[in-house]
């Protein structure tokens, strides 16, 4: 089967990708909003086939899938699975060389980088399973209110936000009780999971639709109350995805009654290229570190 390259629309109408109304492809600047370049170059037909958020939750899903299985394979007699809710669990070693984060690679090893890889990585199959599922029930209502681009900035920026919130209380709140304190290493997508929650409960109150920030705000409080019956849960990591979501929204360029703009496709290239390059950059040098 051969490979073929996206064919370019050049006649015809297309969706402006900014306020979604109907404009002719080779328009130079959208008629309704104003926003240059409305039908992406003529790619926006092919863009969109990979779904309204161009595609970003299936790389997720693709990507945590494929370095999940890695990190069983890279240290298969490390695998255990020591429950019925902890199946198939890769190797703390095999976590850490990927690219974990917490207090210790943070602040001990200095791979800082590991503020996005983590979000990559799962502790175990049901963590890997639960936190896909949250993400595909998310990420419509997000990018329905965000668009495309916000999403993916919404999702890497959180991730930053939950990394950093529990390594610096692991590493510097030490006098709190062990349940309560940070994490020492710490994996999961949830942390971008709670960020589109807080996102989610921007867009509820800023927008005045309240059956959105009600759900949402229903499903935190759900979380939070069942994690705490359950161990080894970074709820600090939690609470650092969900603050970061909410704030963003509030600077000018994430605003969510502001329409959608093309920098905010650039600024999420960026991001999505930032977080390949920590995923790369994990194993490459944690195979040159020596981890007890």
């Amino acid at each position: 089967m051969k490979f073929k390259l996206p064919q370019r629309q050049t006649t015809g109408a297309v969706v402006c990708f900014s306020c979604q109304k109907i404009v002719a492809v080779d328009q130079d600047k959208c008629c309704h909003c104003g926003q240059p370049h409305p039908g992406l170059w003529g790619y926006s037909r092919p863009i969109r086939r990979l779904g309204a958020d161009f595609g970003f939750i299936k790389i997720v899903s693709v990507g945590c899938i494929g370095l999940y299985i890695a990190t069983l394979l890279f240290d298969l007699p490390g695998v255990r699975s020591e429950s019925a809710f902890k199946l198939l669990a890769p190797s703390s070693y095999s976590l850490a060389i990927f690219g974990s984060t917490g207090s210790i690679p943070l602040f001990v090893w200095g791979r800082w980088w590991t503020v996005f890889s983590a979000a990559w990585l799962h502790g175990d199959l049901w963590h890997l399973g639960f936190n896909l599922a949250w993400l595909h029930y998310l990420s419509p209502m997000v990018t329905a209110g965000y668009g495309a681009g916000r999403l993916v900035s919404i999702y890497a920026f959180t991730t930053l936000t939950s990394s950093l919130l529990t390594s610096c209380v692991a590493q510097y709140w030490l006098t709190l009780p062990a349940f309560f304190q940070g994490a020492r290493f710490s994996v999961g997508a949830s942390g971008g999971v709670f960020g589109l929650l807080g996102a989610l409960l921007l867009y509820g109150q800023l927008s005045g639709r309240q059956q959105i920030f009600r759900q949402a705000l229903t499903l935190v409080v759900i979380t939070f109350v069942l994690s705490a019956f359950v161990g080894n849960v970074d709820n600090w990591g939690h609470l650092g995805g969900l603050i970061g979501g909410y704030l963003i929204g509030w600077t000018p360029w994430f605003n969510p009654n502001q329409p959608q703009r093309l920098y905010h496709l650039g600024i999420a290239t960026g991001a999505l290229v930032l977080m390949a390059i920590s995923i790369i950059a994990s194993p490459l040098h944690g195979l040159f570190l020596q981890i007890d």
